[in-house]
């Protein structure tokens, strides 16, 4: 089997994060916009650190005005993720760039987002959900917000609810209240943690909002208990080996601790989160994984039965993710 064509599922995909260069400075053009400074001489996203990256990202995304914007962004990024031989996708959208957290204005958004989605599952083979995240550097009584939009839509489209952000500001646990009302419309639930907040972040996600899957988690590595529980527990974690050398969080591929976890019994699932940003698809992280870790095309099917377990999708598309899965 080819590894870099084959079946994928991806659970870990920032909708706005995935936008192209191109896509944001056209955008951009055509409203005579200005929002230079974020790009690179070669035409990339440019960033320094986490942080900076953050700023980039919200500069990039202040294109991003209307549902026909993220119609057009849907479009784009779900056929980029089909070339990649991505069947089925999660796609974290964030009230907070789709009208401010206005219920009125979100679906409206929503709708933009989900007519773009049937689109491309027609003309591309590729099923998207969507996963409404809040902002964590927001703060909590704008993730409030959030988890109302979210759990106002609840339905075929949006199947979870999450937390983005800057993982250095405040706990998880400040987030409980969204969370909770997110469960209450019978929403799933997964956040960033363990990125950069360590160990201990993973520990406050699983204990304080009681997700089923963790964005990352990587730093649980060096918590052996906390390591034990997750797999007690079976929450799967969505790593993004790519993402974690370009932010600096792992100097190279081979420190990354992604084989140590699966080593150890932790389920996970591969991930781009930000493709552009990080300069990656999801058939060069499959590529990397097999060069560094000597991992074959059955680990790789293992790993797409693992996503398509995890996924947040109904039990008939998850049953007939696995039977795609069994003919590769």
């Amino acid at each position: 089997m080819n590894i870099e064509a084959c079946p994928k599922i991806e659970l870990h995909l920032h909708l706005e994060g995935a936008a192209p260069p191109h896509f944001i400075r056209q955008l951009a053009a055509e409203k005579h916009e200005d929002i230079g400074g974020i790009f690179a001489a070669n035409g990339d996203y440019k960033f320094s650190d986490f942080r900076h990256f953050l700023k980039v990202y919200e500069a990039a995304t202040s294109v991003l005005t209307g549902p026909e914007d993220f119609y057009r962004l849907t479009c784009e990024v779900l056929q980029q993720s089909a070339e990649q031989g991505v069947i089925y996708t999660e796609v974290f959208v964030s009230p907070d760039f789709c009208g401010g957290c206005d219920l009125a204005a979100w679906q409206e958004y929503l709708a933009a987002i989900e007519q773009a989605a049937a689109r491309s599952e027609r003309e591309f083979g590729i099923v998207a959900k969507g996963i409404v995240t809040c902002i964590r550097h927001f703060g909590p009584d704008q993730a409030r917000k959030a988890a109302r939009c979210a759990a106002e839509t609840a339905g075929d489209f949006i199947v979870g609810f999450g937390m983005g952000g800057d993982e250095l500001q405040g706990k998880q646990g400040d987030f409980a209240y969204g969370f909770d009302m997110a469960r209450e419309a019978q929403l799933h639930l997964t956040t960033h943690a363990g990125e950069w907040g360590g160990a201990e972040s993973v520990r406050q996600a699983v204990f304080d909002l009681k997700v089923e899957r963790i964005g990352h988690g990587i730093q649980v590595i060096n918590d052996p208990s906390l390591v034990d529980e997750l797999v007690a527990r079976q929450i799967t974690l969505e790593v993004c080996p790519g993402s974690n050398v370009a932010l600096g969080g792992y100097p190279t591929l081979d420190a990354h601790p992604v084989n140590d976890l699966r080593s150890a019994g932790v389920k996970t699932t591969i991930s781009t989160d930000d493709p552009p940003f990080f300069h990656t698809t999801l058939g060069q992280e499959y590529r990397q994984l097999a060069d560094t870790f000597g991992w074959t095309s059955k680990d790789f099917t293992a790993l797409n039965k693992t996503a398509a377990e995890a996924a947040f999708c109904s039990a008939e598309t998850r049953q007939s993710l696995l039977e795609r899965l069994e003919k590769t």
